[in-house]
């Protein structure tokens, strides 16, 4: 079977909710990591056979395939094909798994992954919510109603079922969101985070500036001040200072072929070692990155010590805590340049954008192996394994 490699991987800088990115339409920031993934790489941009887009909130600025529009407000040129897909979390990790597919297959030999979200100007259940306050329907079918009944899917409620289930506090949880902001923060000052992020030109009420610094840290984060946030329900231990951060942003991937190496006198990052999908319990929901870990592991031929580094997703602290317990894994092999607690959770692009931050951080350890998981909605969810080139 053909490999599939990748030859670059980049992201913008997040931005908090009505924060520095607030301002920019996310076709706009979609299109501006193809121009800056086209720009780094020195691809001929009609090389590109597809477009493969990661989009949760597919509605308003969002809406009417966002993918496409991105290519055709990019400096690509109208030739190249897109297509917009939706796995909740996991989008743009499938558009991933997606474009490294087709190259595997031999059908496609250059296909950018990447993914787009506007938390600020498409809020996070919005494609739903408006539909339901003009009566136009509820997505839960009588058939789904009856399949589970009187269950209102809730990631919320799944992060909280997964915290009493494996047995943590939610001093365990503040802690864990403590640690994420001092990583990030100590990445952030040290420059860890240069070769990922493409800065951009935003408008500030002080004039342009180039966003490149992830707003969400919190430099000065100190446990009290983590420990005081209030929690999303009483008696509950997530809070929004243990949970991801709602966050606007686009990261991007060029995944090719070995031909297109050869042709395009590309060199490659890494090469993809695994793509694994499960799912399972939709109401805890949020548990699925454990199974779908071990699956990959085996599949790879690969146990959790062979991994150097893991990139698991930070949507709520409980989650990468209980990969850790269940897997075995190393907890300073884990996020170590932070995660989505401190860096943001821009729904849609947070997969390509977290692979980013895995290739950036395989090649400054030294490491060989890289794995990435992320808990989805419906009880989903992806892994990738890559391996280091170089």
């Amino acid at each position: 079977m053909p490999e599939a490699y990748i030859v670059d991987a980049i992201r913008t800088a997040g931005g908090k909710r009505g924060g520095k990115l607030a301002g920019v339409h996310p076709v706009d920031l979609g299109a501006h990591v193809l121009d800056q993934l086209v720009a780094r790489t020195g691809i001929d941009p009609k090389a590109i056979e597809d477009v493969v887009t990661g989009c949760v909130m597919q509605g308003g600025e969002q809406a009417v395939h966002v993918g496409r529009n991105a290519v055709l407000a990019s400096s690509l040129p109208e030739s190249v094909p897109a297509v917009t897909i939706d796995r909740q979390c996991g989008s743009s990790q499938q558009a991933m798994q997606f474009a490294a597919q087709a190259v595997m297959s031999g059908t496609q030999d250059m296909v950018i992954a990447n993914g787009i979200e506007s938390m600020t100007r498409v809020p996070m259940g919005s494609t739903a919510s408006l539909y339901m306050k003009e009566g136009m329907g509820n997505y839960k079918s009588p058939r789904l109603e009856e399949a589970y009944p009187k269950v209102m899917f809730s990631q919320f409620m799944g992060a909280e079922m997964i915290a009493k289930k494996h047995g943590f506090t939610k001093d365990d949880l503040d802690e864990f969101a403590l640690e994420s902001h001092r990583k990030a923060a100590e990445a952030s000052k040290a420059g860890r985070f240069a070769r990922e992020i493409v800065g951009i030109e935003v408008e500030t009420p002080e004039g342009e500036i180039c966003h490149d610094v992830d707003e969400g840290i919190r430099f000065d984060a100190t446990l009290e001040g983590i420990q005081s946030v209030k929690t999303l329900q009483e008696g509950g231990m997530i809070s929004a200072a243990n949970a991801s951060q709602i966050c606007d942003g686009s990261s991007a991937v060029l995944i090719v072929s070995e031909r297109a190496l050869k042709e395009h006198g590309l060199t490659p990052r890494a090469r993809i070692h695994n793509l694994t999908i499960t799912a399972g319990d939709p109401v805890i929901m949020l548990e699925e990155p454990l199974f779908a870990t071990e699956k990959a592991l085996e599949r790879a031929g690969l146990k959790i010590g062979d991994i150097d580094l893991y990139e698991v997703n930070e949507a709520f602290a409980p989650v990468p805590l209980a990969w850790l317990k269940h897997t075995g894994g190393d907890a300073s092999r884990l996020n170590v340049n932070g995660g989505a607690i401190a860096l943001g959770h821009p729904l849609g692009a947070s997969g390509t954008k977290l692979m980013a931050t895995l290739l950036n951080a395989l090649e400054q350890k030294g490491g060989k192996y890289g794995l990435q998981t992320m808990c989805e909605g419906g009880g989903q969810a992806n892994v990738t394994i890559i391996e280091r080139l170089g």
